[in-house]
């Protein structure tokens, strides 16, 4: 009898002691996600979650966290993709890409279309150049990043994407549906240039890409057979890159364990890297490593551009022209991260075969050469209605050009002066744009399409012209 009533408290005793501890939990803050092994995280992440009046969600907390770890690194170039970020980072650097084929700027929270690519889904759609897209699939765009928009118009291949257009030519908005297709992301162009009796290959690369090497092999093979005497190579407002498409294209002009650059990591451990033998045929590459070279190069030539920069001048295998490069002399490596993101972190800085590290400073040309200003200038969406007194963007895109066309305009500041006036009253009478001395959408339209043919003119490359011109001394073996 004493046993069982033993037994009975024994058991009483340790359902009401399963019941405290039970209790006690339940009282407990409510743990969300794992924990970080940082305390002070941890005590972060749950005083949001428990005390905020904000409802956010666990994963939106997470990635805040993460970019404000990359931001205080302060370094540009370290960066936090999220999924969708990553996915888009990833496709503009591929081979091809998904999406509908469509160049867009940000304008004053607009988001204009600078032009359709040619024989893509967008241009078969009739999106045209200046149309304000603000609506896709029933979102509206007012508040939205230029990322956010990417995310929307971009999917799989094959699926359709709704969008509204205002189309400001007929002051109407339009709705199209258009279905994603994937695109070719080519980064190589070329052409033959004859000048006097000689035949210059000329050789664009807008950056450094997934097929890059193959791209760059198939030109540079087109202009030997060709017969070309020497091949410029076009790295103006080129970004950079993978370090891997550098190296192939280097790896075709320089001799195979050429040191074409220096890696430095973070405990200053020094690492030569080299060009490796290259897969093409053998007589090409013969040819490529005789062939006469001259580059062109500005500010906007930066990273994996700079590396290539780097090498050719300092193995003095060609004649730099232009302006200073931009000057980024590190090395981004990415990270996969468990939510599908990307961590993008500067791991190395890079140095030149010299051992120069270029960073802040850039690269000078042997040949400094300034742009002709209204080549270099970019071609923007314009509209509106401006007169005499007004101030804008608009007016001081449009006294840059005057200026640029050899109109008499002194100030580009965007203030619409009488001068202005006066160099308006006269394009607009040369052009057949009626009297007048106010801008307006016709206007605007004379204008963008001035600028667009002067920049096809190759006779207004001021660089190029040089580039040319130093190919022609290096040809004849004066320099």
């Amino acid at each position: 009898m004493r046993k069982r009533r033993f037994f009975f408290i024994l058991g009483l005793i340790c359902i009401l002691a399963a019941m405290a501890v039970y209790w006690t939990y339940m009282k407990k803050p409510e743990r969300v996600g794992k924990g970080s092994d940082i305390p002070v995280i941890d005590q972060a992440f749950t005083l949001i979650k428990e005390k905020s009046v904000f409802d956010t969600k666990d994963e939106e907390l997470i990635e805040g966290a993460l970019r404000g770890m990359t931001e205080a690194i302060k370094d540009p170039y370290s960066t936090y993709y999220t999924e969708k970020e990553a996915a888009i980072h990833r496709q503009s650097l591929a081979g091809e890409r998904v999406g509908i084929g469509v160049e867009i700027t940000e304008k004053d929270g607009r988001f204009i279309v600078v032009s359709p690519v040619k024989n893509s889904p967008a241009e078969k759609a009739g999106i045209r150049p200046f149309d304000e897209i603000v609506e896709v699939d029933g979102v509206r765009l007012e508040g939205k990043t230029m990322g956010e928009l990417l995310q929307l118009i971009q999917g799989k291949a094959g699926e359709k994407v709704t969008i509204v257009l205002y189309r400001p030519s007929t002051d109407r908005h339009i709705k199209v549906t258009v279905e994603r297709a994937k695109i070719d992301n080519q980064t190589v162009t070329w052409k033959m240039i004859p000048a006097d009796d000689k035949k210059i290959g000329y050789v664009s690369i807008s950056m450094f890409g997934e097929d890059t090497v193959e791209e760059w092999v198939e030109a540079t093979e087109r202009l030997l057979s060709e017969k070309a005497d020497g091949i410029i190579i076009d790295l103006r407002d080129n970004p950079g890159g993978y370090l891997h498409s550098v190296a192939g294209v280097v790896s075709s002009i320089g001799k195979e364990g050429k040191v074409f650059a220096y890696m430095q990591n973070a405990e200053g451990t020094m690492e030569a890297v080299k060009t490796a033998k290259l897969d093409a045929d053998e007589n090409y590459l013969k040819k490529m490593k005789q062939v006469p070279l001259v580059v062109l190069q500005n500010e906007g030539s930066a990273s994996a551009s700079e590396v290539m920069v780097g090498a050719l001048k300092s193995w003095k295998r060609a004649i730099i022209v232009g302006l200073t490069s931009f000057g980024k002399g590190t090395v981004q490596e990415t990270y996969d991260l468990n939510n599908g993101g990307e961590l993008k972190l500067s791991t190395n800085k890079w140095l030149t075969p010299d051992r120069e590290w270029i960073h802040g400073k850039g690269i000078k040309s042997d040949i400094e050469v300034e742009q002709h200003p209204l080549f270099a200038m970019e071609i923007v969406p314009l509209r509106g209605e401006f007169a005499e007194g007004d101030f804008g963007e608009e007016i001081a895109y449009v006294q840059k050009v005057l200026s640029g066309l050899g109109y008499d305009v002194s100030r580009t500041d965007g203030f619409y002066d009488e001068e202005t006036a006066e160099a308006v009253a006269s394009y607009r009478e040369k052009h057949d744009l009626g009297n007048g001395r106010h801008m307006d959408d016709e206007f605007f339209a004379s204008i963008r399409d001035q600028v667009v043919q002067f920049k096809e003119d190759m006779e207004h490359d001021v660089q190029l012209k040089m580039g040319l011109n130093v190919m022609l001394h290096k040809i004849n073996g004066d320099i």
